[in-house]
């Protein structure tokens, strides 16, 4: 599996079966470039249009429109597995912002989950839900998701193989944008590994002790 990171939490893997793209955003709203994606999947965290532009997301040669999932349950499509477990955007079961989707996808044997702008710790049902994970996707830069230590937390909690931050401010945001920087969260995560363009990942591939891997802006 190829994954490559687009701004913000917009994610694209891409498989043998399949591609999916994980919430893809308006760039007016977030300030940065949204590059051309296309896939038979696109997942939307919640109904933010950070998060949720799917009309940003063309088809492929193996389906005209892509396959939009915004609610949870259990998908099945084109032989990419999909399974969005309701979580909240903000610490109050949702009373400020709304309620949020963490989605874990089955590809390529490996299992990926994408926490979109989780903002609380996940309770034992969520987690036993969430199951193993391969690879997480990990919201750092708040302010109205998790930030550093909660995102730490969450981490733990989960205990993936590798651990890909996303959500935070690098120098092409706007200067006023309230989303925190990288540095202050691989600071307290006491890891600062070199950023890399996309990471090609297999099963039998994925290290034995946690891995953080900071991933380019495509």
């Amino acid at each position: 599996m190829q994954i490559t990171y687009h701004g913000h939490s917009c994610f694209k893997l891409k498989g043998e079966v399949g591609s999916v793209v994980l919430d893809p955003f308006d760039d007016k709203v977030v300030g940065i470039p949204l590059a051309r994606l296309n896939a038979e999947v696109v997942t939307i965290s919640h109904n933010h249009p950070d998060h949720n532009a799917a009309d940003k997301v063309k088809g492929t040669s193996k389906r005209e429109k892509p396959f939009i999932i915004d609610f949870p349950g259990e998908y099945e499509v084109s032989g990419i597995s999909v399974f969005g477990t309701k979580t909240f955007h903000d610490q109050v079961q949702g009373a400020e912002k709304g309620s949020n989707i963490v989605f874990k996808i089955l590809l390529d044997g490996l299992s990926i989950c994408h926490l979109g702008d989780l903002a609380h710790q996940l309770d034992e049902k969520q987690l036993d839900v969430i199951g193993m994970v391969d690879i997480l996707f990990l919201p750092v830069g708040g302010p109205f998701s998790l930030m550093t230590e909660e995102a730490i937390k969450v981490t733990n909690a989960i205990s993936p193989s590798i651990v890909i931050p996303m959500h935070y401010a690098d120098s092409d945001y706007p200067s006023d944008t309230r989303v925190k920087p990288l540095e202050q969260f691989l600071q307290s995560f006491g890891m600062n590994p070199e950023p890399q363009d996309k990471l090609v990942i297999e099963k039998d591939r994925l290290p034995e002790e946690m891995e953080l891997v900071v991933l380019r802006r495509s």
